[in-house]
């Protein structure tokens, strides 16, 4: 049971007693804090995720990605950043290379398929969409021996999973030449091919096959060859295999790509349908050639329209034309990865779980896009660890020189995985404002944020105290922005006899402090209190 009950100025009594029960336009960059490229939807639990080959694996000359990244959002403008979610060979050792995914789910678990680079596809398996994702087969899905595959030119990558309205599923791949497009019937386990595969005609096809079905449409898209634009384009069928008939181009070759490879992945979401792509405009913002920009890709989302027959309006990328789609919550858990925008961060695994912010430094910064502070915030809280001289983290709002909402100061802690929570008062957040954190400090690293949250209204003079009893122990727990007070506790009223509780001390658990205590079956009653 949870009880909210309230201290008075200068001590506080909680009385417990022993009892049986108790227009498309596009945004990118979307991320900037890595490449990524080739990207695959998926929407999973009111969420979109977007798959993609790790461009960080490259060097400036060749494409040697081994591992595939997610990020995801359930506002478009916020993305999660979860890192590496398929490595090889260490996630399927029999490959080296792992490119251009693709996303299905299927009984609440998610099917992801890459390329061995140009030689061969596998699939992996999760029961969660952010991984870890791991071999479903000890063997390649679909090689140059799979009946139909191959032909003397054939690439066989790219691949692209499709579950029709029947169930029926379906592999897209292939590479290089219009001749080369394959389409193959996947087995009910989603992990098998079942009979040969079919030829797909597809005018000037270079790579990148992609297959969504609307209002009964099927939709083949794709890139075609670089002396015809190396766009996407479209065509379409009344059913999934033969028979397509060219509709045009979706979407030319994007801005910022140094006329480079183009692949897309396009992926309902909440009602409306989004295209997701690549382009090189993080590398060219970074300072790269085009010729070494080729290699170091980055991501985009554009939203797709359809005309009243069914065919796709022609997409014009921007880089900031999709409507947010709710606030964002500062009063619950924030993983710091979160970001629409950042300068001079980076992600890394966390040893708390899931990813943390690190390698900070004087003057990098992240904004977080449309959080909606309501009535107005009064603590903001970071889980934060520092091996350097830690720092600051200043709280602005709308831009980096906009209202200064709070500083919230990072001591050392005497290691980077060495966390802590931190906190600090806010005074001026109210209404929905874009958030920037702008980190201050010394020169060097200075620390890493694994999450962040804020306490809505006004502190008092004393906190509040929750109470809950599981079984035979008794949990007292009061917002971690309230420290100094001493928990004490007595057998009797009358006789004053308070003392103090030291073992075991109080714990930060999230953003409150919390003490675990036995209940005594021998006692009547037992009071507390918590004393400053």
């Amino acid at each position: 049971m949870r009880i909210r009950l309230k201290l008075i100025p200068v001590s506080f009594l909680v009385l417990t007693m022993t009892f049986g029960a108790c227009s498309a336009r596009a945004d990118y960059p979307i991320v900037s804090q890595r490449y990524a490229a080739d990207p695959a939807g998926l929407e999973f639990n009111g969420r979109l995720y977007l798959y993609c080959s790790n461009d960080d694996d490259n060097s400036t000359n060749n494409y040697i990605m081994h591992s595939i990244t997610c990020f995801s959002t359930d506002d478009l403008k916020n993305w999660t950043d979860h890192g590496v979610v398929l490595s090889v060979p260490a996630n399927a050792s029999w490959a080296n290379l792992a490119w251009a995914p693709s996303a299905v789910s299927n009984n609440n678990i998610v099917y992801l398929y890459f390329a061995n680079g140009a030689g061969t596809i596998g699939v992996t398996t999760s029961s969660v969409p952010s991984g870890p994702f791991n071999d479903a087969r000890g063997s390649p899905l679909i090689s140059g021996s799979t009946p139909g595959a191959s032909t003397p030119t054939q690439w066989l990558f790219d691949p692209c999973a499709f579950i029709d309205d029947d169930g029926t599923p379906y592999v897209y791949f292939g590479g290089q030449y219009p001749t080369n497009a394959r389409v193959i019937r996947l087995g009910a386990n989603l992990t098998s091919v079942a009979g040969s595969a079919m030829p797909v005609f597809a005018t000037n096809f270079f790579e990148a096959s992609y297959m969504h079905k609307r209002g009964g449409i099927y939709y083949f898209t794709y890139c075609n060859r670089f002396e015809v634009g190396a766009a996407i384009y479209c065509e379409t069928n009344s059913n999934p295999t033969n028979g397509f008939v060219p509709e045009g181009v979706v979407l030319p070759n994007p801005p910022t790509n140094v006329f480079n490879n183009n692949h897309q992945a396009i992926v309902g979401y909440q009602g409306n349908w989004y295209i997701a792509y690549h382009n090189r405009s993080v590398a060219k913002q970074n300072g790269l050639s085009d010729s070494d920009a080729v290699y170091k890709r980055s991501l985009c989302l554009d939203k797709v329209n359809y005309n009243a027959n069914g065919s796709m309006q022609q997409v014009t990328a921007t880089t900031d034309g999709l409507t947010q789609l709710k606030n964002l919550n500062p009063y619950t858990r924030v993983e710091g990865e979160t970001i629409a925008k950042e300068i001079g961060i980076k992600t890394e695994v966390c040893g708390e779980g899931g990813l943390d912010v690190a390698y900070v430094t004087n003057g990098s910064w992240i904004r977080v896009r449309g959080v909606d502070f309501g009535s107005g915030a009064s603590v903001f809280y970071a889980r934060v660890a520092s091996a350097g001289s830690g720092g600051n983290i200043e709280l602005h709002l709308d831009s980096l020189s906009g209202t200064l909402a709070g500083t919230c100061p990072v001591a050392p802690t005497g290691g980077w995985q060495t966390w802590t929570t931190t906190n600090c008062s806010v005074s001026g957040a109210s209404g929905v404002h874009d958030l920037y954190f702008k980190f201050t400090g010394g020169a060097g690293n200075l620390f890493n944020v694994n999450w962040w949250e804020f306490q809505s209204g006004a502190l008092a003079d004393s906190p509040s105290i929750t109470v809950s009893a599981t079984g035979s122990n008794l949990t007292l727990s009061w917002p971690l922005a309230y420290s100094g007070f001493t928990l004490q506790s007595a057998t009797s009223l009358a006789a004053g006899d308070w003392v103090n509780v030291t073992s075991p001390s109080p714990q930060m658990v999230g953003i409150e402090w919390q003490v675990t205590l036995p209940l005594d079956a021998n006692v009547d009653a037992t009071f507390y209190r918590l004393f400053k």
